[in-house]
């Protein structure tokens, strides 16, 4: 009978080189926008992520179940940071159309819901690699990409439930969307 070995030894990485990211920027700003119907309500998120010249890098909308709207502009703001860790990025730029989340960020307001303690925590959490970020509330007319990808999201359960059942983050066992929008240009 052949010898029986145990599992490989650790070569090192499998990836060579090293996987270091999808793309180095010098310069990144995430636009995001949550939206719900009634409050709390059917919810959806929009994102929009530029480079320093103005450039979209990636976008997309999502329905997220039912949410208050600040659970959704939390939740929007997660989900960026989740999509831009794969980047590089010498500085951070959010922007918000919701000045508590703004605010909250900052360290201006506390954050009094436990729901929206974990969402904060998990931003805070995401936000400590970037060495240079910052967030600013802007008017709804200067995050109107990402607004309307939350409101299309939202439209789109609306139009006859083009969707697919994907459960619920936030434990509300509703359906959620597909994802619409366009990632890496």
């Amino acid at each position: 009978m052949g010898e029986m070995s145990g599992p490989p030894k650790d070569k090192g990485p499998v990836v060579s080189p090293e996987f270091i990211g999808i793309g180095s920027f010098e310069e990144l700003t995430v636009f995001t926008d949550g939206a719900a119907r009634g409050n709390p309500g059917p919810a959806s998120i929009g994102v929009v992520v530029k480079e320093g010249e103005g450039r979209t890098v990636a976008s997309f909308g999502e329905r997220i179940g039912i949410a208050t709207n600040n659970t959704a502009e939390y939740t929007a703001l997660v989900h960026a940071l989740r999509l831009i860790s794969a980047f590089r990025v010498e500085r951070l730029r959010l922007k918000t159309d919701s000045e508590l989340l703004a605010r909250q960020l900052r360290g201006e307001y506390r954050v009094r819901e436990p729901h929206l303690q974990t969402l904060h925590a998990q931003a805070q959490s995401m936000l400590r690699r970037y060495g240079d970020w910052s967030v600013e509330s802007v008017p709804r007319e200067k995050n109107r990409e990402a607004d309307d990808l939350a409101n299309r999201a939202l439209d789109e359960e609306k139009g006859g439930g083009v969707g697919e059942s994907r459960g619920d983050d936030l434990g509300h066992g509703s359906k959620r969307g597909r994802r619409q929008g366009s990632l890496f240009g």
